[in-house]
């Protein structure tokens, strides 16, 4: 009897404990302090009325320039365990200014994805980046939609309106399930909102950001559909040439629904992009999965998978940390925007005040996360 008190005693200790960790893990608050460019803040559901009070009815940040030109939309978090995508587009929010042009930043693209850790993956629930003020707090999230928010899964994933068979898990993977339709599944309507405010906002060029494991072929690369496929090589071009690092281009596989290069340039009239940053802490081969291992991208295991000939990516001691990632995507976002304006000086797209490759890696990512206790009340927001 005593023996059975102690391990019910002990489980429900268990029960308490983890209980704590995940509500605390699903209700974090990350504090946005927006630059002074952002002229208007809206949510998703503005787009799509269905969405209000959801997990993924996220903040939309709207940057007017000054003079008129083209629209840019940067995704950031379609993947939350890709974390240099939500952190560049971070920096966008909180210090973009638009010279000329227009700006859409999204730093939650499937906020619900951010609440919760893959099962099974060991993943910490959150990292911190340090700051001058201390240190930010961020969720780290999973590849997927919450299955508190979407369940259950079918057996087989049908993509709309392809038809085309998918994994069963990836009808909550949001970079599957693009363009999304009103009456699906919480990941496809949010999809489909993202589809009305691309439309509905008229704009031309969309980036989804992204990191990969350096197993995996589509790595250090833009993704681009055929109709930005000479933007995309001029970036890619002027980036390995200008920036020290280098940057490839691939074409979006006409065959493969679902992914953001391929359906928003498929319908709607914007070029889509996809930017890969290489992520050690998602290869398979990793160590121990850790927040150091996450912000430092350094680990023995996956340098020793590239001595065998494993990855697609180099990999040494030094790893790839994180301001490293955060900073080719700031770098390959500005260069996107130049190119654009070379090609199309009537509709052009100049920001300033966003830091470039070299900037974040010299003074790290924290320099540029402006303190939520020093804000404004009206230019504070949480995702």
């Amino acid at each position: 009897m005593l023996r059975k008190i102690v391990f019910s005693v002990a489980g429900l200790l268990l029960l308490i404990v983890s209980g704590m960790s995940f509500y605390e893990s699903r209700n974090l608050k990350e504090p946005v302090v927006v630059s002074d460019g952002v002229t208007k803040v809206v949510r998703l559901s503005t787009y799509f009325s269905p969405l209000q009070g959801t997990a993924n009815d996220c903040n939309i940040y709207i940057l007017e320039g000054k003079e008129p030109g083209a629209t840019l939309c940067i995704l950031g978090g379609t993947h939350p365990e890709e974390p240099a995508g939500r952190l560049a587009t971070w920096l966008f929010a909180e210090n973009a200014v638009m010279s000329k042009g227009r700006l859409i930043v999204v730093l939650s693209a499937n906020r619900s994805g951010s609440t919760v850790t893959r099962v099974g993956g060991a993943y910490p629930p959150d990292f911190t980046i340090p700051t001058s003020w201390g240190g930010q707090t961020f969720r780290l999230g999973d590849r997927w939609s919450n299955p508190l928010d979407q369940w259950p899964d079918p057996e087989v994933y049908i993509h709309y309106p392809s038809f085309q068979e998918l994994a069963y898990v990836d009808i909550r993977n949001l970079n599957r399930c693009w363009p999304g339709r009103p009456n699906g599944t919480l990941t496809e309507k949010t999809t489909y909102a993202f589809m009305e405010m691309i439309r509905k906002e008229k704009v031309d060029i969309v980036i989804d950001l992204h990191e990969a494991e350096l197993q995996y072929p589509v790595i250090s690369t833009i993704v681009a559909h055929e109709k930005g496929q000479e933007l995309a090589v001029i970036a890619s071009m002027m980036l390995t040439d200008m920036e020290g690092f280098k940057m490839g281009m691939e074409f979006s596989p006409k065959n493969l629904h679902g992914l953001s290069h391929r359906e928003i340039g498929d319908h709607s009239d914007a070029i889509s992009l996809l930017f890969e940053a290489p992520e050690p802490f998602l290869d398979a081969t990793r160590g121990r999965t850790t927040r150091e291992q996450l912000l430092t991208g350094q680990d023995d295991f996956v340098v020793k998978a590239g001595k065998h000939g494993l990855l697609f990516e180099k990999i040494d001691e030094k790893g790839w940390p994180i301001d490293v990632r955060v900073g080719r995507h700031t770098s390959a976002v500005l260069q996107v925007m130049s190119s654009w304006t070379e090609a199309y000086p009537d509709k052009p797209l100049v920001c300033d005040n966003v830091p470039r490759y070299a900037e974040v890696i010299a003074r790290g990512t924290g320099a540029f996360l402006r303190a939520p206790a020093e804000a404004r009340q009206d230019r504070l927001f949480h995702e």
